[in-house]
Order: structure tokens, then sequence, then C-alpha cells
């Protein structure tokens, strides 16, 4: 697992309480080729010996900036960003433009855009000028303009689309600093997840991925990824997704 070369390299994941996010944290840790890893969320996180915990508050810049900060003695070459929101208290994705609120479009932005956005001006504010350099942003096949076929989930989509924007603005200006550095948005697939739960029951068994597999799916793919890959939507797969 992961594509880099000796002496191993420090990890980071942003989002590491949840599904998708403590699995990925789990998977580098259990590496070779990783030494540390940074593990944050805005609750517990998973133990371990190669694990070093923090919290942070996505709707906090303050907390973000500090968390950055305190990786400046081990700087990540990876960095995941896990987090995400589809639903919640008096939150549920739209099935016409009439379920269409300001509050869910300012609360998915917050989340699902702005948040990230904000992770990646922290961490790569002074990014290495060579060597291979990792950002990836979960992000959702829904988020794609023109694979859109069914509408609806207006707000989702839109943060989402918002997401693949700002990654693909990362990447320009980080190949400018390091010829090296990748930029990507990956799509995890449906995951048996707090964020799926209640929009599975049409999903098929076999692809309804647990959060163990979408990790190593999503590390794989991270692995294969070479310079000419930054900007673009990446599938569990590895397949490119247009935007």
């Amino acid at each position: 697992m992961m594509n880099t070369s000796p002496p191993p390299v420090a990890a980071c994941i942003f989002g590491a309480s949840g599904g998708i996010g403590a699995a990925l944290a789990a998977q580098l840790a259990a590496s070779d080729a990783i030494s540390l890893v940074h593990a944050g969320g805005r609750g517990p996180v998973a133990q371990g010996a190669k694990i070093r915990p923090f919290t942070f508050d996505l709707e906090d810049e303050a907390s973000i900036a500090a968390a950055a900060r305190a990786m400046d003695d081990v700087p990540p070459r990876i960095i995941i960003v896990a987090t995400g929101l589809l639903h919640g208290d008096d939150l549920r994705p739209e099935k016409s433009l009439r379920d269409q609120s300001g509050d869910a479009y300012a609360r998915l932005f917050a989340i699902n855009a702005t948040g990230p956005a904000l992770i990646a001006k922290h961490m790569l504010m002074r990014p290495p000028r060579q060597g291979r350099l990792v950002f990836a942003a979960l992000s959702a096949r829904v988020g794609s303009i023109s694979d859109n076929r069914l509408g609806g989930w207006h707000a989702y989509r839109a943060s989402k689309a918002a997401l693949n924007m700002i990654v693909r603005n990362i990447a320009i200006e980080l190949v400018r600093i390091n010829p090296e550095a990748i930029a990507v948005t990956l799509h995890p697939g449906t995951v048996d997840s707090g964020l799926s739960q209640p929009f599975q029951r049409n999903v098929a068994p076999e692809k309804l991925f647990p959060p163990e597999l979408s990790a190593r799916h999503l590390l794989s793919v991270i692995d294969g990824l070479g310079p000419e890959a930054s900007g673009q939507c990446y599938g569990w797969d590895g397949a490119v997704i247009p935007f």
C-alpha cells in the first residue's frame, strides 16, 4: 500500500472519527510505508502506536489552523479530507425545487466545500517544493454536472460540485510550486455508514461497501496516481469521473 519511497512518510486524515476516515487511518497506520498518521475528528478517534489524534471543527477555521500547526514537526505527505454531510436534524436531500432552503445550502456548503478549502489553506500553506505530495478530498459522483441525469439533492450536489472546483484550483496552484504534487477528489462509492444509511434500500448488496473495503479501494487509487492525475475526480475503481 502507498506509492512512496523510503523512508516512510506521514499521513493525515481529517474526519477520522467517521466510518471511512477511521478505516483509512487504521489501514494507513498498518502500512510500512507510513511513519505516522495524524488522525483528526470532532470526537474521539481510534488509538494506535502510529496514530497521533487531534481535534478540529470544520466550521471553526482557528481549530483547523491549530491542527495544521501541530503537525509542523512531522508534516504529512498524504492529506485526506474524509469529511462530509448529506442529512441531519431538519436536513434532508431535496426531491424538488420546492424543498430548497437557504439554510440547507449554507450548512452543506460550509461542511462539504468551505471546510475542505480551509483545510487546504492551512495544510498547504508551505508545501514542499519537491517530492510526492497528495491532497485528496472525498467528493461524490452526484457532484458531477455532466453525469447528472436525475436531478434533486440540490444543495448536496452543488456543494460537491463546488468541492471539485476548489480542488481543481488547488491542483493548478500546487503544480506551480511542486511538479510532483497531486490534488484530487475521490468518490468512495456507496458506503455502509451513517451518511448513506437512510438511502440504502435500493442499493444492490454488492454495491454497498463496508468502510474497510472502501478505504482499501481509495488507498489503491491514491497509490496509483501520478502528477498527470492532479485536478481530476476519481471513482473508487480508479475511473475518472467527468465534472
